[in-house]
């Protein structure tokens, strides 16, 4: 009997033993169910669906997967749905996207029939596409609005990206990927996210005669002491007077410092005209450099120059550091700097200057008919077709124009005592200037295209990076011979000509004047309805 009890109860402990496993494995049974009820059958596709929406991208999406629903797992459709409930942040517009109708179609997807399904799944691949295409490229084609602008495309197969995303375990990383990655575009988001931040304005518009400075009393300044409480640049208070006291000379400078004005203290025209801005405009102005900076290259270079026109400056970075910056003078609203992506090439010491033909026109000639000496006191010769110097008692109105007009190397020439080419279309280029206080100025749209730098043999000595041939030393050796010289910029530099005027630093909003008014057109040609 006990040897019958021993076997009865080992056979036991083996059953309970050999059991254990199915209830551990039990969870696992659970999850697969629930994968299930979350994932529906792939649905075929009517061709007949795809054409309603013209997309060749869509069409060929569809073909490679054989015309059949890809987004049967519910966790990937609700990332896509995401980032297009939140593709304002980007400053797109989610009513593009068809988000309420995608998210209906979401809400109640347990129960659609399987032609719902059909519809559902091209409507969510269809704006997916051109979420990406916008997120990529932008919303708008810079080269039909602007003909000084010479960007390239940044080219993406809808197609290929797609199916990828399809493919992945990684979605929202993915999808993030796509966004551009330069720091100026993400505290330009990060300016949309503090300006949403504000409440709604109702200010009256200030309009102040000729200025004001510290311990002046006038009944406007009560209207400042508001607008600048209202941008945090004033701590709030519950009284306000008229007199235009220290506190607010501070909080007036640091408004100036933010926008881009003279930081002196003095509330004048430029001034109030920023401060007139609303809240609704400086977000139009937020939305559309947002817009811009989709349009710009996604690879910079290692080692770049970026010039930002209406900040007036440049910068030159190296693996994210920036290593230089100095100022620039860009051109005017009527002879624009044009914006474009290059590389630069070569240096010339004691260039040459070509009149260029609007200066030409507009310039050299009529001060010619004026004082028959300008050509004399501004060493420019007259140069024929067969490149023989002219005098210039031969020059009269009606050959004027057979003539090229070259200004001699020296102190006095345009170009200054060095010139930096990167190719483009426009023959602009960055050189000197024989007007060096000129960089005084707070406001420097004032050429005719080119970019004037300021400490242009500093950075000339960089780019050429040979401490032994061509060091400030040499350079000025070679520059006082007064003779033109030629050197190559051998090492890779890209060169990033851009036009932005919003952006953030620290949390503080930054503008700056919109020197070729772009951004209100531009926002109104993308037709947003924030």
């Amino acid at each position: 009997m006990k040897n019958h009890f021993l076997l009865i109860v080992f056979f036991l402990f083996i059953n309970c033993k050999n059991e254990t496993p199915k209830f551990v494995l039990e969870p696992k049974s659970v999850s697969d169910t629930s994968e299930k009820l979350n994932t529906k059958a792939a649905i075929a596709i009517d061709s007949v669906q795809l054409e309603l929406f013209h997309s060749i991208d869509l069409t060929k999406f569809y073909n490679s997967n054989s015309n059949k629903s890809v987004w049967t797992i519910s966790e990937k459709r609700k990332i896509i749905l995401d980032f297009l409930n939140k593709s304002d942040e980007e400053g797109l517009n989610p009513i593009d996207y068809s988000v309420k109708k995608l998210n209906q179609f979401e809400l109640k997807y347990d129960s659609l029939s399987e032609d719902e399904c059909a519809e559902y799944d091209v409507l969510l691949t269809y704006n997916l596409q051109k979420y990406i295409s916008h997120l990529t490229n932008g919303s708008l084609n810079p080269k039909k609005l602007y003909k000084n602008w010479d960007l390239k495309e940044n080219k993406i197969d809808l197609q290929k990206t797609v199916s990828g995303l399809l493919k992945t375990d990684s979605l929202s990383f993915k999808l993030e990927q796509l966004k551009p990655n330069f720091i100026v575009y993400k505290r330009l988001k990060k300016a949309l996210k503090i300006i949403n931040s504000f409440p709604n304005d109702n200010f009256i518009k200030i309009e102040i005669k000729g200025k004001l400075v510290r311990n002046d009393s006038n009944s406007k300044i009560i209207e400042v002491k508001k607008r600048l409480m209202y941008w945090k640049d004033l701590q709030p208070k519950d009284s306000l007077s008229v007199i235009y006291d220290s506190e607010t000379e501070n909080a007036v400078k640091k408004f100036q410092k933010r926008h881009g004005l003279a930081a002196d203290g003095v509330i004048g025209k430029g001034t109030i005209m920023a401060l007139n801005f609303s809240k609704n405009q400086r977000k139009e102005q937020i939305i559309a450099n947002l817009e811009r900076w989709k349009w710009y290259p996604k690879n910079m270079g290692n080692e770049f120059v970026i010039i930002n026109i209406p900040e007036y400056r440049l910068t030159l970075i190296k693996n994210k550091d920036t290593l230089r910056v100095h100022k620039v003078i860009v051109g005017r609203a009527k002879r624009k700097t044009p914006v474009l992506s290059s590389k630069l090439t070569q240096a010339i010491f004691n260039p040459t200057w070509t009149v260029p033909p609007t200066i030409l026109r507009e310039d050299v000639i009529p001060a010619i008919l004026k004082n028959k000496s300008y050509l004399a006191n501004t060493n420019i010769r007259l140069i024929d077709k067969n490149g023989n110097v002219v005098s210039a008692r031969n020059w009269s109105l009606s050959n004027a124009r057979s003539f090229r007009y070259v200004q001699i190397p020296g102190k006095f020439n345009s170009l200054g005592m060095v010139k930096l080419i990167f190719p483009n279309r426009f023959s602009v280029y960055l050189h000197d200037t024989n007007h060096r206080d000129f960089f005084d100025k707070n406001e420097r749209s004032l050429s005719s295209g080119c970019v004037r730098v300021d400490n242009p043999l500093e950075l000339t000595e960089y780019l050429l990076d040979d401490k032994e041939n061509w060091n400030l030393e040499k350079i000025t050796e070679t520059l006082q011979n007064e003779k033109t010289k030629y050197v190559s910029i051998k090492k890779e530099v890209l060169f990033h000509l851009l036009y932005w005027t919003a952006w953030s630093e620290k949390n503080t909003l930054i503008f700056r004047d919109d020197i070729y008014n772009l951004d209100t057109d531009l926002y109104q040609k993308l037709g947003n309805r924030f």
